[in-house]
């Protein structure tokens, strides 16, 4: 289930005793995370995302997005703009892709 925490171990360059010393279990515990299939609760899950300043869902391998999620910042939208955005929601995807392609011409002019 931890997809991608060895490669961030080593990429950090520390030992499996030395994470299992910072987030407060044992190094045979990182060993079976890396190796063995074993699953951390969620407890550990959450400590090992804030160690390496990453997302549950990039350690178990659900995201290739390897950064924490930042905050939400909402940003008021015009009226026009709330349209839009519900209306491109409401499209199959070949008339999203259509629209797609419109505002890059727009764009690229």
């Amino acid at each position: 289930m931890v997809q991608n925490l060895k490669a961030l171990r080593s990429a950090k360059g520390i030992s499996q005793k030395q994470l299992a010393e910072t987030i407060g279990v044992s190094q045979q515990a990182v060993n079976k995370y890396e190796n063995h299939g074993a699953e951390p609760d969620i407890a550990g899950l959450i400590a090992l995302a804030e160690y390496f300043h990453t997302s549950v869902d990039y350690l178990i391998g659900y995201s290739d997005v390897n950064r924490k999620n930042q905050s939400y910042v909402p940003t008021e939208l015009s009226p026009d703009e709330l349209f839009l955005i519900d209306s491109y929601r409401k499209l199959s995807e070949s008339e999203r892709e259509s629209i797609r392609l419109v505002i890059n011409n727009y764009m690229n002019k």
